[in-house]
């Protein structure tokens, strides 16, 4: 089945608005951050399973992570293949969760926040840097100058395991009002989420997760 930008923006902020972010709440209110997932049945847009994230519990527990860990707890004749999903991220995913939608078999990732909104709007910068420090290599083969690997993409999103795409792409291909719909239902959901992080980073002092 094939959907339309609309219809897919529809499924992935109704289910943040509605599930993931009252419990991504809960979880902020134990010290963890604020993201969170959720994958769906690409036949008919319903939702197989959410999660948030739950690094108190154990620092490899991203929301992706918990999502994926949870979605492999179904029964088997309850799961879908993950062929026959779409896997969709609050935050754009790092570099753990990155391996674990592709070693997991997802052939698409979709993403809210980029990762300079993760950076930049919620203070937590481990996305990039860890992209940065561990993976951007400069090339052996050519020369390249430190201004050229800067502006080398952090990863490649379209590649031959999975494809990604934001929201933000998703309400360009949009126009007139339904365009204009959508961004507010994007900017209402961007309000709560300031209100998650601005908690998360009251008490993150206290929190003993080693990338807090």
């Amino acid at each position: 089945m094939s959907w339309t930008s609309a219809q897919l923006l529809e499924a992935f902020l109704t289910t943040t608005s509605d599930q993931i972010i009252p419990l991504t709440a809960k979880g902020v209110s134990s010290g963890c951050k604020v993201f969170g997932a959720a994958i769906f049945r690409k036949s008919d847009l319903t939702v197989v399973n959410f999660a948030t994230n739950d690094e108190t519990s154990s620092p490899l527990l991203h929301g992706e992570i918990n999502c994926i860990q949870q979605f492999y707890a179904l029964p088997k004749d309850q799961r879908p293949s993950t062929k026959d999903c779409i896997f969709f991220s609050t935050h754009e995913p790092c570099s753990l969760c990155l391996s674990g939608i592709t070693w997991s078999g997802f052939d698409n990732i979709n993403f809210l926040f980029t990762y300079e909104d993760t950076k930049d709007t919620f203070n937590i910068p481990h996305d990039i840097k860890i992209l940065e420090e561990v993976f951007k290599v400069p090339s052996v083969n050519i020369s390249e100058s430190s201004a050229e690997l800067s502006e080398r993409p952090l990863y490649n999103k379209s590649n031959s395991f999975w494809k990604a795409k934001s929201v933000s792409e998703l309400v360009n291909d949009l126009s007139g009002q339904e365009q204009i719909d959508m961004q507010q239902k994007v900017q209402e959901i961007k309000q709560k989420y300031n209100d998650l992080s601005s908690v998360y980073q009251d008490s993150k002092e206290d929190s003993d997760i080693p990338l807090s």
